[in-house]
């Protein structure tokens, strides 16, 4: 059938259909333009370039990480015995003015105290110097009823002497020739012993250049799968003196991290006090980066358990 009349005019219903609107676009291509953009970027955004968070306060983190950074404030305390630090330490990460920080370490040690934590004997030694630290302050938590107050320390030898003989009361008897009147035996003795070495070893040193991170030595301290190991002791040394500090306390960079900032031409070694061998000294000379940029040499560094 012929669209058009006799008159050669467009029939009604041809017309009708002709003039039909046209749609400006498609709704199912804008959608699926819309999925893909946002796939793209998130895709960007977390695996292309991801965007690595700087100076995170310590109240912003998550409640594990909170955990961890009173964990390594108590460590610090155990090692260096100063209080007021460790208490503008634990303000800082307790935001509300009107909490006590004291008590908020003990409900810590006490949530830590009733998890697998526990089964390391690190673990248990972290929790026994949160205990240490708020019990001298006063508080208490469920943490003194499931974890026993130690008083085994595995460097200290006891060492059994017989139990004193007392001496005879006076006598107008005369001693027999040859013998030997009874003496006093000295009270049990304890004895320290040296403390265990190289329960660590360090694994690895690298190198960079960068102008963000200029003389820094990046610690890294991990278990034997790899894993950040926080509130462990780092030490390091230099002609003019030293510094300790702990991983753990820069959560935003990992369990396992810590750093250090060197001061140029100055060499420095580096080491878990009691538990590895130093390093050989890091020499903090100067370099240049990619982009031609002075800086300082970075070092990174990583413990991992020894054997």
């Amino acid at each position: 059938m012929s669209a058009y009349d006799t008159g050669g005019n467009l029939s009604p219903g041809s017309r009708s259909k002709y003039r039909r609107p046209r749609r400006p676009f498609s709704w199912i291509g804008l959608l699926l333009g819309l999925l893909i953009g946002i796939g793209g970027g998130l895709y960007y955004a977390w695996a292309v370039d991801p965007q690595i968070e700087y100076n995170t306060e310590p109240w912003q983190l998550s409640k594990a990480d909170r955990e961890n950074y009173m964990v390594a404030i108590a460590l610090d305390y155990a090692a260096d015995g100063n209080l007021d630090r460790a208490i503008q330490r634990l303000l800082v990460i307790n935001k509300n003015a009107n909490s006590d920080p004291i008590q908020a370490l003990a409900d810590a040690a006490c949530d830590l105290a009733t998890t697998g934590y526990v089964d390391s004997s690190s673990g248990l030694n972290a929790i026994r110097a949160m205990m240490t630290f708020y019990q001298l302050q006063g508080r208490s938590g469920c943490a003194d009823n499931l974890i026993p107050v130690s008083t085994d320390n595995p460097n200290i030898v006891q060492i059994d002497l017989p139990t004193p003989t007392p001496l005879p009361p006076a006598s107008k008897t005369p001693t027999p020739p040859g013998a030997v009147a009874a003496t006093p035996t000295r009270s049990a003795n304890i004895v320290p012993t040296s403390p265990p070495q190289r329960d660590f070893t360090l694994v690895n040193v690298t190198t960079d250049c960068s102008a963000a991170l200029s003389g820094l030595i990046e610690v890294f301290v991990q278990d034997f799968n790899g894993e950040g190991v926080p509130g462990i002791e780092v030490r390091v040394r230099w002609n003019e003196g030293e510094d300790r500090f702990f991983t753990g306390l820069k959560p935003e960079r990992g369990p396992a991290y810590a750093d250090f900032q060197m001061e140029a031409d100055k060499g420095y070694t580096i080491e878990l006090p009691g538990r590895s061998d130093p390093s050989q000294q890091l020499v903090a000379r100067a370099c240049t980066t990619t982009s031609g940029e002075e800086a300082v040499i970075l070092y990174r560094v990583v413990f991992r358990p020894a054997g």
